[in-house]
């Protein structure tokens, strides 16, 4: 597999595919990336673990922390790995131990270990590395275009504003929606009649 670009339908079939992800770094400190995506993906229905030895005995949005994967005690779909590329290797070592295994492996945003991805993938996992899954899922879902961010697509038609429940290009419900004030105002000023 070419880890340098992924098709589209890979990330897709995996963020359609995947339930619960284990999230090995994950923060509680609420202006950290880890924070962010773990919410993020709660948000939209993923059963998000927490995985961070030194935060055992705390929660992450009511999801207590687990030391190490084999303490989840449960099968996982997804482990997204917000750790830097040199302890890669022993979480995928890892991961491989559980059974059943995990589907997949995620590396973060600048994190990428070849030789790991080779052994996940020769152990029938998918891999993706250097890619953030909540990016993928608002770029596939369109929901990064409500947030005002350039996706390079050219277009007069704005994507609609999400609602709670609203089905998603990725056959996910919305849990949160992308409502805020100004997406509400600008809403209900659109229906007004000028």
């Amino acid at each position: 597999m070419n880890h340098d670009n992924y098709d589209d339908n890979y990330i897709r079939g995996i963020l359609n595919s995947v339930k619960s992800i284990a999230m090995v770094g994950a923060s509680p400190v609420n202006v950290r990336p880890s924070y962010f995506a773990f919410k993020y993906l709660a948000q939209r229905g993923y059963d998000m673990i927490p995985v961070n030895p030194g935060h055992v005995g705390n929660s992450l949005l009511d999801k207590p922390f687990v030391a190490s994967l084999s303490d989840i005690g449960r099968p996982i779909d997804m482990i997204d790995i917000f750790r830097n590329s040199s302890h890669i290797m022993p979480v995928v070592d890892e991961a491989l131990t559980l059974s059943p295994p995990p589907k997949v492996i995620w590396m973060q945003l600048g994190a990428r270990d070849d030789a790991a991805a080779e052994k996940a993938e020769a152990a029938g996992l998918k891999v993706v590395m250097n890619r953030c899954p909540k990016i993928e899922y608002g770029r596939l879902s369109s929901e990064i275009s409500w947030m005002g961010v350039n996706s390079r697509t050219l277009s007069s038609k704005r994507a609609p504003i999400p609602t709670q429940g609203m089905r998603l290009s990725l056959n996910r419900m919305s849990v949160g929606g992308g409502a805020t004030a100004a997406s509400d105002r600008a809403a209900k000023n659109k229906s007004e009649p000028t």
